[in-house]
């Protein structure tokens, strides 16, 4: 009888639950996630805050890839009728021909409108930024103007791209730039983005200029950031996980939870065992071929047998760690001036940049404007309020009481509550290793690339696996290539091609 093969799966993430679901239901070898977390979805994962849930991320759903879609929408049906908010107010939208009611049925995929603004100087502006009526007057005509010559100066007079300073210049200006992007980017980071390399824009935001923002509106093509609706589950992005995790064990696969690699043993170029502390203590697990989402600078650092400039560079990659604040509030001052009608009549945004120097958090997110469903009751809200911070500085070690005492007087200073009283509960999640950073060792990164490559039977997928700031769709896309490599015994630069294209789209 011949021995059934077996895939060791490091991460129940978009990548590895997805490479998982594409192995059990297309081939009889056996997939075997594990898993360090509690929970499937890994940065795409979703809690229950006593009654509302809430992403980390968040994430919004959207591709342009068929396969990808075609794989979330065997999970999750799209959206038939109207969702509860839909009703409530009374918005006339066409869900065409489906018939998935969200109103009575929990797997659904939700198409959703987006709103994502700026909050500068204690106004709203578009983001992307856009050169309409509404800019000019939270500007004022005369820095308009000063924005204008700039940005006008930056198409006649290229800057040498060296960094992501010169790139963001070279697409905005300088003044939008220094306005918009140099202080929001050293807050995500905590570099200044003339010492970040230009690469990071060329995976985030690639074709996207003032230019495009101002031809977008007549254009058929939407760039990355200018995509104007997305999808969502019902019940949170780690919803679409979970049940492709069921459907894995349903065709016989495993997920181990709780379960974290500390070591990999290598021999003569293949992946011999992994050593995993889980429920039951330290244990070698073995499988044929194995697949990793975990940060490849501790898969490298748990390794063997590995050459010294491969261990230098994977020891120096850089990460920044990430901190949700989410509070239950009474009264949320930040209310809706736009056309588009809201629960609460708060603001329609899912989430919210803000550019205020005096205030650490970088973005605002609102649960419930990415589902109704995502809270026993609607008219509850949770204002999620994300930190980018590394671990072990001083917002990391921040006490919870002290934390939430510094995030609500936040709050406060962008006027988005009155008073601390408006706070009714407090919640706190840490995710360490959160960004992959393009900056130390990240310049020589090919050479890990290589060497992981050179080992037959292993294979890297994610964010994290590739360190590549990956967008869900591309991890999840990852996740499928390896999948079929493994089925086919393809090629694996297959995967290091994934979000590899200079002008991402969102649509088609």
């Amino acid at each position: 009888m011949v021995k059934q093969k077996t895939v060791l799966i490091i991460g129940a993430g978009a990548a590895g639950i997805s490479a998982a679901y594409v192995l059990s239901k297309r081939t009889d070898v056996k997939p075997v996630v594990i898993e360090a977390d509690n929970l499937i979805g890994g940065l795409a994962k979703t809690y229950d805050y006593d009654g509302i849930k809430a992403d980390i991320g968040p994430h919004r759903f959207f591709t342009k890839d068929s396969d990808v879609m075609s794989l979330w929408e065997e999970i999750l049906p799209l959206q038939g009728e109207n969702a509860k908010d839909d009703i409530i107010l009374n918005r006339c939208i066409d869900y065409k021909d489906g018939k998935i009611n969200p109103e009575f049925h929990d797997k659904v995929f939700l198409r959703r409108r987006r709103f994502s603004r700026i909050y500068y100087m204690n106004k709203f502006f578009d983001y992307p930024i856009k050169m309409n009526i509404r800019t000019v007057l939270n500007m004022g005509l005369f820095r308009t103007a000063i924005a204008g010559f700039s940005y006008i100066k930056s198409c006649f007079f290229k800057r040498k791209e060296y960094n992501l300073e010169d790139f963001m210049i070279n697409r905005f200006g300088k003044v939008l730039y220094e306005m918009f992007f140099e202080f929001y980017t050293q807050k995500v980071w905590g570099r200044h983005p003339g010492n970040i390399s230009k690469e990071w824009g060329e995976q985030r935001i690639k074709g996207l200029s003032l230019l495009k923002t101002l031809l977008n509106k007549f254009s058929k093509k939407k760039e990355t950031s200018l995509i104007e609706e997305y999808f969502y589950p019902k019940l949170g992005a780690g919803q679409m996980w979970s049940e492709m995790a069921k459907r894995v064990v349903e065709s016989g696969g495993e997920i181990h939870l709780e379960s974290k690699v500390i070591g990999v043993n290598v021999e003569n170029n293949r992946v011999v065992s992994l050593k995993v502390q889980g429920k039951n203590g330290i244990n070698d697990w073995y499988g044929d071929f194995v697949i990793s989402s975990m940060p490849v600078k501790d898969l490298i650092i748990g390794m063997s047998s590995v050459p010294k400039n491969v261990y230098e560079i994977a020891n120096g990659l850089p990460y920044r760690d990430y901190q949700l604040i989410s509070f239950k509030v009474k009264n949320f001052n930040l209310k809706n001036n736009t056309d588009w009608a809201t629960i609460s009549d708060i603001c329609p945004d899912s989430w919210i940049y803000i550019q205020d120097r005096e205030v650490n958090a970088g973005r605002i997110y609102i649960p419930k404007n990415f589902s109704p469903y995502l809270s026993d009751n609607i008219n509850d809200t949770l204002i999620c309020m994300e930190y980018f911070c590394d671990k072990g500085d001083k917002l990391w070690e921040m006490q919870d009481d002290e934390i939430y005492e510094y995030a609500s007087e936040e709050l406060i200073k962008i006027n988005a509550i009155n008073t601390k009283d408006d706070i009714e509960k407090s919640y706190r999640r840490k995710v360490e290793k959160a960004y992959p950073a393009y900056f130390d060792t990240y310049e020589k990164f090919d050479i890990v690339k290589n060497f992981v490559d050179s080992i037959e039977n292993l294979y890297l997928i994610g964010r994290n696996g590739q360190h590549k700031y990956n967008n869900m769709d591309h991890s999840t896309l990852s996740g499928i290539v390896a999948a079929e490599i493994v089925i086919e015994n393809g090629d694996k630069k297959k995967l290091w091609n994934v979000n590899a294209e200079q002008s991402y789209q969102e649509t088609k």
